[in-house]
């Protein structure tokens, strides 16, 4: 297994911090001179330049040319080193599995999308999912000896810290963390999918130096993921961001948590297909029913193309899903006053069908003034958002025992 892999040859707890601190600036600001380096770590400019020039000795960190600055001095750039460590980001869906090799700069190198997989909560399907990253992790070659972290996706609730899952692959009573790091023989965390999408879309994505940002994941069900003042919001154990399960609704829907009239039994992908199939067993019209010959069969990738393709039924039930999320979406901003609210996951790949109520809903049912602070906006990272956030918070990692 990879270990931390600039701690070998420094005996120092104080020189392996300063080693850490730097690393960490460059990956959170990225490139940066030496007098800059000092002035945010409050070190000065000697021992910064004293630990830049070990860390290059190390293969880590580069020199990146020179800037322009008046008076003519031309401070050289230091940063990251790209091919010195990767990282490893598996975003886990019911059906499918992405997975991505990520360099030490946040740049995706290698990715596999749609790869097929059923999760189940068994062994048998927990030792398919090993198999299927360590068929990943072989097929990079060499660049495997540099693999430092992997982080798994995960729906529900999730505890990064303890790596114990509560909603998938609960059967043991060891931390799933754990038992994947010794199977794949890497250092392996996991996370909240919709929190990892969230992060993917504030370090690589639409979020464009903004710090507080809610990202919704309008998937099969819903989910939020919560950046405060630049970081991950986390909760007590790891629990935050469970929009889906606010009890809202006085049906008699049961959610799939157990309780009842929770947010996404009437506002997520499942409450769209619900609805679709029971209007057509009322026998609405809707080219569904050309598309899939077994209604059966009928899967929420149908319904967005449905919908895209302009079939009133389909468009009908998104806008009323939508115009319902709007609402409480509304709630979230008057709550927690966001720069941006970003609008992610399946369901938004309908784009206006979905967001135009959206926005009409949170226009009515916010504050006014609390309003204008936030942008609401769809995904740029789109079906990719989980995977690159599945990588940096691998990389955020670097350092986690």
């Amino acid at each position: 297994m990879v270990k931390n892999f600039f701690l070998k040859s420094d005996k120092s707890p104080k020189n392996i911090q300063i080693k850490k601190d730097i690393i960490t600036h460059f990956i959170t600001t990225g490139n940066d001179t030496i007098s800059e380096l000092a002035k945010a770590l409050e070190l000065s400019v000697p021992t910064v330049t004293k630990f830049i020039a070990e860390l290059t000795d190390m293969g880590l960190i580069a020199e990146f040319g020179k800037i322009n600055t008046p008076g003519g001095r031309h401070p050289s750039v230091y940063g990251l080193k790209p091919s010195s460590a990767y990282f490893v980001g598996v975003d886990m869906s019911r059906h499918h599995l992405n997975i991505a090799l990520m360099d030490f700069t946040g740049n995706i190198v290698d990715s596999q999308m749609g790869i097929s997989y059923t999760y189940e909560n068994t062994t048998e399907s927990f030792d398919k999912l090993c198999g299927l990253i360590q068929h990943f992790i072989d097929r990079t070659g060499d660049l495997k000896q540099k693999i430092f972290k992997i982080n798994l996706n995960i729906s529900g609730r999730v505890n990064p810290e303890s790596g114990y899952s509560y909603s998938s692959f609960y059967f043991s009573e060891h931390p799933i963390s754990e038992t994947l790091t010794k199977k794949l023989n890497y250092n392996v965390g996991i996370d909240n999918d919709t929190r990892a999408m969230a992060y993917g879309e504030y370090m690589k994505g639409v979020v464009e130096g903004e710090q507080n940002v809610i990202f919704v994941n309008v998937s099969w069900g819903l989910g939020i993921g919560i950046i405060i003042d630049g970081k991950p919001y986390y909760g007590k154990s790891g629990f935050s961001g469970e929009f889906g399960h606010f009890p809202t609704f006085e049906n008699e829907i049961i959610c799939h948590c157990g309780k009842k009239g929770c947010l996404e039994t009437e506002a997520s992908g499942l409450a769209i297909h619900r609805a679709i199939l029971e209007r057509v067993a009322n026998g609405e019209s809707t080219i569904l029913t050309e598309m899939v010959h077994d209604m059966n069969k009928l899967t929420l990738t149908d319904i967005i193309k449905a919908t895209n393709m302009e079939d009133p039924l389909c468009i009908e039930i998104v806008e009323e899903v939508g115009y319902k999320l709007g609402k409480y979406i509304a709630g979230l901003i008057n709550i927690f006053n966001p720069e941006l609210v970003v609008v992610g996951g399946q369901v938004a790949d309908t784009e206006g069908f979905i967001m135009l109520p959206i926005r009409s809903s949170i226009k009515k049912y916010s504050l006014n003034l609390v309003n204008k602070d936030t942008q609401i906006v769809t995904s740029k990272l789109k079906n990719k958002a989980g995977i690159v956030g599945a990588c940096m918070i691998a990389r955020s990692r670097l350092f986690a025992e």
